[in-house]
């Protein structure tokens, strides 16, 4: 395999396994921040001691995430050096922020979370929260800037490298003036400029206007629908971790007040989600229409555009094997799509009027023309499909996101009927303590939508990796080997699977134990115990 398919490899190895933990970190803040509230509110000692375990979770999966998110970086400069390169002016002001604003934000007020609960009130502590949980929101709304402008670039100029001799005549970089002194400067390209592959080490993307560069057409719509996934996640798992120990008959008065917190917040992230994920939907049809296109596997334009549902999209090739199309075998709802796209649900028959645009016409000839000048129209079909995602891979991916999401909304809302009936703290029968166990699943569902929903925006982006500027081929640095790239996959494998194995030991030991009384927690165990209180030289309490 090439350099470019084991980075790809690689950075969706590391990445998928990174992004298994801010989603919980986020949407524990958010349970936290009720958690303490109550605890300030009502001064309960059953709220201490939940926002306590609670907050050693948060900790531990926190400590997780930023262990794993480092290597990511680094990877922009050894595995994507041309690209680091290409976006350096745009994509490190994201970045810088995220580290020194959103990051210490974090990191310092969770100091203050974790060790402040003898030398800290209430109050200072509820604070400590909402700082903590705004922090990973901070961080998540600076990384989704940075990756929304890989889908919808915007507030950016090209500009090129050209060697300048002393008569102030510019050469190409690639001529050799000798001897001849020269300086290097930088000029503008024509905003419709196509980088080509040769362009590559010499053009480079710089800022014009910072405000429409974080604020792209698509940031918004990107930033709700992944923060609202991050909650439903977080509050799930405190919901399955209530649900386990009322199956278990344990820290029954726990699990009751941390399964309504959990459900209450899950409730309103998924009733605003299906919101979110319609404006994020339709937005995906105006700007990137070449991406819905495959989501849905459409083929040919059409009105009345059905949705899918389930199915099995496939690759249509002619007799030399070449990629002409899509073969579809879909159960679909007639004319959704064009609903959907339209926005007019309350006007159904005229929304299905609405055209939708298909692979056949996408991209469009006038794109593909000043790609390729002179081509013909039988030509540019040929070249059509190059310019496609994987589509049977993202249909499965889209699908299997919506799917799961509609689920999530659904076993919620059971819920939370189940919940004012009075029936859903009883582990008495067949059903509810299936229902219970089916609880205890959906912070896997979670994780298996987001990060489903993650891959379909990231491999419906191919074959670009900034989205009709750059292609992922030349963004890939060009001095690293595969054995490079293999090798250091190898290695993450393995620190990864030991890293997940402690991580998962670590809580499942927690969660087995369950939330502690301070009364017991006062005294630490001898283990931790300094010296000079094991020798008796010291009292507690004395500095």
């Amino acid at each position: 395999m090439s350099t470019e398919v084991l980075s790809r490899i690689q950075f969706a190895l590391t990445v998928t396994f990174h992004f298994l933990f801010p989603p919980m970190t986020i949407g524990l803040g958010m349970v936290l921040i009720v958690i303490q509230t109550l605890r300030v509110w009502t001064g309960k000692p059953l709220y201490l001691d939940m926002a306590r375990f609670w907050t050693r979770v948060f900790g531990l999966i926190f400590a997780m995430g930023v262990a794993t998110g480092i290597p990511l970086q680094f990877q922009f400069g050894t595995n994507w050096a041309r690209y680091a390169r290409f976006v350096g002016d745009i994509f490190g002001s994201p970045l810088a922020i995220e580290g020194i604003y959103a990051f210490f934000l974090e990191a310092g007020f969770l100091a203050l979370l974790l060790f402040g609960w003898n030398r800290i009130g209430p109050r200072m502590h509820l604070f400590s929260t909402c700082m903590v949980a705004l922090g990973a929101h901070f961080s998540a709304v600076w990384i989704l800037v940075a990756n929304s402008w890989m889908q919808t670039p915007a507030g950016y100029h090209l500009v090129r490298e050209v060697k300048v001799d002393s008569g102030g005549k510019e050469f190409p970089m690639s001529v050799d003036l000798g001897t001849e002194a020269f300086t290097i400067r930088e000029v503008p390209l024509p905003a419709d400029y196509v980088v080509r592959s040769e362009d590559v080490p010499h053009v480079r993307a710089v800022v014009d206007n910072f405000s429409e560069a974080i604020l792209n057409p698509s940031t918004l719509d990107r930033l709700t629908h992944t923060i609202l996934a991050c909650w439903i996640t977080g509050a799930f798992l405190v919901v399955a971790v209530s649900a386990w120990w009322l199956l278990r008959g344990r820290h029954v008065e726990s699990a009751r007040a941390s399964l309504k917190i959990g459900l209450v917040v899950a409730t309103i992230a998924c009733l605003l989600q299906m919101k979110s994920a319609d404006s994020t939907a339709r937005g995906v049809a105006q700007l990137q229409p070449t991406q819905l296109a495959a989501f849905e596997g459409l083929g040919a334009s059409r009105k009345e555009a059905p949705m899918g549902v389930v199915g099995v999209v496939g690759w249509k090739r002619d007799a030399e094997g070449e990629i002409v199309g899509v073969e579809e075998n879909a159960i679909r709802i007639p004319g959704l799509l064009s609903i959907l796209v339209s926005g007019d649900i309350l006007h159904p028959v005229q929304a299905s009027e609405t055209e939708v645009k298909g692979l056949a016409d996408l991209p469009s000839d006038e794109f593909l023309r000043r790609r390729h000048p002179g081509a013909s129209d039988a030509e540019l079909a040929k070249l059509r499909p190059q310019y496609w995602p994987n589509v049977p891979v993202v249909f499965q991916t889209y699908h299997l996101m919506i799917g799961i999401g509609t689920a999530l909304v659904g076993i919620v809302l059971l819920a939370c009927v189940l919940w004012w009936s009075g029936k859903l703290f009883s582990a008495n029968s067949r059903f509810l303590r299936l229902f219970l166990w089916l609880l205890v699943l959906t912070p896997v569902l979670a994780e298996i939508a987001t990060l489903a929903g993650w891959y379909t925006a990231e491999m419906g982006r191919q074959p670009w990796i900034v989205y009709e500027v750059l292609r992922t081929t030349d963004a890939a640095s060009a001095v690293v080997k595969p054995s490079q790239v293999l090798s250091s996959i190898i290695m993450f494998c393995v620190v990864y699977l030991l890293l997940g194995s402690l991580l998962f030991s670590l809580l499942f030991r927690m969660f087995r134990k369950g939330p502690t009384s301070e009364a017991a927690e006062a005294k630490l165990p001898e283990t931790w115990q300094p010296l000079s209180l094991k020798s008796g030289r010291q009292t507690e309490g004395t500095p």
